[in-house]
């Protein structure tokens, strides 16, 4: 254990001082279409997968790929850890998230946030403020981008009861455009509140995409029905990895996520 954590305290400083370091290459996007920051950040997100690799022993592994629609797309993901935040953009050719409006006034990410036309939210303003998110966001996919979205709106840890917020199929209904669900078990690997990251086979699975169209309680049914089934499925694979790797799932891991 003393290895894991050595590996992931020099990962976690690599982490920042690349991200500080791509701070300083986008500048030029500025000046640029929306299209070339796009580019930078995917790039990022590859290298931050590589470090964790090389450094971590953590494989990442990607089943369903050809599942993926082109064109107009609504993706909903589990979301168990930061790692998919920048992961899944790699997928995608114009990807659009919905984010805190705070996240917005942070000092030069801020900056970039807006440059890539990220929807951002209000969510003490209350039931208008999400009204004009579920329209801006249907808006926005229509026009052809990829909204990456987690469902629970939060990340929650592994294991823990699913809740599913009814206002992703408002923007599913204004969207008007298919969806893919995303299963995965990253938060075995990159628990959430601590900096330790574990070695292991990662694995993200893309399900078969839903049509246009259906009504709002099928919808989200369906959604959470095929993420937790096959999320489940990967947990526990990933648990009998972590078993054969530790003698057991570590305990610091166990507890934290």
């Amino acid at each position: 254990m003393a290895s894991i954590f050595v590996r992931s305290l020099i990962y976690n400083v690599l982490f920042y001082v690349v991200l500080f370091c791509w701070f300083i290459v986008a500048i030029p996007t500025f000046v640029m279409p929306r299209s070339a920051l796009m580019t930078l950040a995917r790039l990022w997100g590859r290298g931050n997968i590589w470090l964790l690799r090389i450094i971590c022993n953590t494989r990442v592994e990607y089943r369903g790929v050809e599942k993926i629609p082109k064109g107009p797309l609504i993706v909903a993901s589990k979301h168990q850890s930061m790692w998919e935040t920048f992961a899944l953009l790699q997928f995608f050719d114009q990807p659009l998230f919905i984010l805190k409006r705070e996240l917005k006034w942070i000092p030069v990410f801020g900056l970039y946030l807006i440059k890539a036309d990220m929807i951002d939210v209000d969510r003490s303003a209350g039931g208008r403020a999400l009204l004009r998110m579920a329209r801006r966001a249907g808006e926005q996919v229509r026009q052809g981008r990829q909204l990456i979205i987690f469902p629970e709106g939060t990340r929650t840890p592994v294991g823990a009861p699913p809740h599913y917020k009814a206002g992703v199929s408002q923007i599913y209904i204004n969207c008007g455009a298919p969806c893919l669900p995303v299963a995965l078990n990253s938060g075995l690997f990159w628990p959430r509140r601590t900096f330790m990251r574990y070695p292991g086979t990662l694995v993200v699975e893309f399900l078969d995409p839903l049509p246009p169209g259906l009504s709002r309680d099928e919808f989200l049914a369906r959604i959470s029905s095929a993420i937790e089934e096959a999320t489940g499925r990967l947990v526990e694979a990933a648990r009998r990895e972590q078993a054969q790797l530790f003698g057991g799932v570590p305990d610091s891991a166990s507890a934290k996520i």
